[in-house]
């Protein structure tokens, strides 16, 4: 879809048809590769420098191909230049239709990742330090995030602490799995290591108990956004040759994935204060995760599968005399008692059966807030899906979503900056969301989802009075 046709359709002219702000969730600054190693030498030294570079900038592997063409470029130089310098995205966002944007990383999306423990933390350091110090004389319009590791949560407290409290950054950026090598195998042989990956949740089966990062994200005020994606980290978005093969549905892929272990590992129950952001996948891919949470939980409660699945409550006499009256001979009784598949079995500890144990759900309905209260989607201009976020007929209990737009300014799929918030306009005028809808959409979700965690988040910005009205607005409600 693309309503991108002219000055008509230019950012700032949209923006004037419309009586509300609006806020982007997630813009990009693309960080300028010869700056990150001048900061990370102040950080680690020259060593941890070397280290980094070997392994950041080293040359693809024969017969892989990299990531092809994917900042603006082109006549778009001028959005590329808008990306790597804050004081150009200032002047711009007026010409955009922006009132105030949240920045995040490019380079560093894959940072979190870097598996020499010692780079990681220091490259993310000197990172938010970069960052903090281009920003900072445009906070009034724009406030960038900072890039937490965590790979264990002990380093992910370490930088919110240095980050959020000695930086005063506001908002952050986590991988939603970790991922390295699979332990047996380093353990067992070496050599292969390399070849076995291991990924794992932050929730849901993780080697660490997460809850102290989640209670120091609390207690700092900030809400944790990811920008994960499957890519390189499975089987399935795996291809040397095919950027777009790997892209598509990839960040959804992942965030699918965060959000998952965060429900079924119970943090929103235990947190129910704390907001998380899963950006840049969109919104439809939520929806199915809940209705498909609440049948599941419809018939794998705990009562209901001690009812319905409990392998002892097998009336086998019963089983018998069907097998005789319709099995073959060699079906006889005395093979048919006592057989369960591999599937039906009695070796179970019937204190941990319960798999919701976690999520703290009484019935059904608990679903929707431990599901809708705390969880933002972000989605971009282009995407019409996110008129399932909006439609109560099509989620179980009537719930919407809170899905919020994220221009992605900065990155390919931008192809003006100053047509970027064209292709949502467009999806109002197409009737795919009403006014309300579009309010929530371009400003409301991402002031709920920000300031929720932190009601100062828009003290001394452009949007601190029209924030206020909608904090006090959900306060009532």
């Amino acid at each position: 879809m693309s309503h991108a046709n002219g000055t008509e359709r230019r950012g700032d002219k949209i923006r004037a048809k419309v009586n509300h702000p609006v806020l982007d969730t997630d813009g990009h600054v693309q960080e300028l590769d010869l700056a990150i190693p001048d900061y990370l030498k102040q950080v680690a030294g020259p060593d941890v420098v070397k280290r980094f570079e070997d392994m950041w900038f080293k040359p693809a592997p024969e017969g892989v191909r990299r990531t092809l063409w994917n900042v603006p470029s082109g006549p778009n130089t001028k959005d590329r230049a808008m990306a790597m310098l804050p004081k150009l995205r200032a002047e711009r966002q007026e010409e955009c239709g922006i009132d105030f944007a949240v920045i995040y990383s490019t380079r560093g999306l894959g940072m979190g990742y870097i598996q020499d423990a010692e780079v990681r933390t220091a490259v993310c350091r000197a990172m938010n330090i970069m960052n903090s110090e281009k920003f900072a004389d445009f906070s009034a319009h724009m406030t960038p995030a900072a890039l937490i590791p965590v790979q264990t949560p002990e380093e992910g407290i370490n930088e919110l602490e240095f980050a959020v409290g000695e930086l005063g950054m506001k908002t952050i950026m986590v991988n939603g799995d970790v991922r390295g090598t699979n332990p047996k195998i380093a353990e067992l042989a070496p050599e292969l290591a390399k070849h076995a990956r291991w990924t794992h949740s932050l929730a849901v089966d993780a080697p660490f108990d997460y809850d102290p990062f989640w209670e120091k994200c609390v207690e700092l005020k900030v809400g944790p956004a990811c920008h994960s994606s499957d890519r390189g980290g499975g089987h399935f978005r795996s291809s040397p040759s095919n950027y777009v093969f790997n892209h598509l549905g990839g960040f959804a892929a992942g965030s699918e994935f965060f959000c998952r272990s965060l429900f079924m590992g119970g943090v929103t129950h235990r947190f129910p204060g704390l907001n998380f952001g899963f950006l840049e996948g969109g919104v439809s891919w939520a929806a199915q995760l809940y209705n498909d949470i609440c049948e599941h939980w419809e018939k794998r409660n705990i009562d209901t599968l001690l009812e319905n699945l409990d392998p002892e409550k097998l009336d086998e006499e019963l089983m018998v005399e069907l097998f005789t009256k319709y099995g073959d001979d060699n079906l006889t009784p005395e093979r048919i008692r006592g057989y369960r598949p591999s599937n039906s079995h009695n070796n179970y500890d019937r204190d941990t059966i319960d798999e919701f144990a976690a999520c703290g759900i009484g019935q059904e309905k608990d679903i929707k807030g431990l599901f809708t209260d705390n969880f933002y989607f972000g989605c971009e201009s282009d995407d019409r899906m996110v008129a399932t976020a909006f439609d109560p007929k099509l989620n179980a209990f009537g719930a919407t979503l809170k899905a919020f737009w994220g221009s992605d300014i900065g990155h390919w799929d931008v192809t003006d900056a100053s047509l970027a918030l064209s292709d949502a306009y467009g999806m109002l005028e197409e009737g795919l969301l009403n006014e309300d809808n579009f309010e929530d959409f371009m400003f409301t979700n991402g002031v709920l989802f920000h300031a929720g965690n932190n009601p100062d988040f828009f003290n001394g910005t452009v949007l601190e009075d029209q924030a206020n009205k909608v904090l006090g607005q959900a306060a009532a409600a």
